[in-house]
């Protein structure tokens, strides 16, 4: 795909994804999922989708909520590792069955039963937050933002 700036030929649609994202954010926040558990999740589906953007984006934004450099380096082997609550590898587990969606059958089970340990509020916003994200990813991968060194 050619480079392609969503942001320059329709705006409202930028809009839109900005009020979608602003939506699913709410629907988080009420259903009681931690901030950091929402960065996790964000971190995650951008890991699988190879979103360098939204990786740098919401590696700063987990770290400044107090997610841990250990973590972080983990979570990409979450069910390899002790790091993370049942609740967190249940959220997790589900963000891949949501972004892994065109291998639906073909995903690996973490052995994680979801509704053990999300309400099923909290399963609808982490699904709405994948959802989301998978979103974001494409809009960022497929315009070629430019990710490098900071100042």
């Amino acid at each position: 795909m050619a480079d392609a700036n969503t942001r320059s030929a329709y705006p409202a649609v930028f809009q839109a994804m900005r009020g979608f994202s602003a939506a699913a954010a709410k629907a988080a926040a009420e259903a009681g999922i931690e901030p950091r558990l929402v960065e996790l999740v964000k971190l995650r589906t951008s890991q699988i989708n190879g979103c360098a953007y939204c990786l740098r984006l919401h590696a700063k934004d987990a770290a400044a909520l107090g997610e841990t450099p250990e973590r972080l380096a983990v979570l990409a082997a979450w069910w390899e590792s002790q790091y993370f609550t049942p609740k967190e590898r249940a959220a997790l587990q589900l963000t891949e069955q949501v972004t892994l969606i065109s291998d639906h059958g073909k995903a690996v089970s973490r052995g994680i039963a979801v509704t053990d340990f999300l309400t099923e509020d909290e399963i609808e916003a982490v699904t709405w937050m994948t959802i989301v994200l998978n979103s974001w990813n494409r809009v960022a991968v497929s315009s070629h933002y430019p990710v490098g060194p900071t100042d």
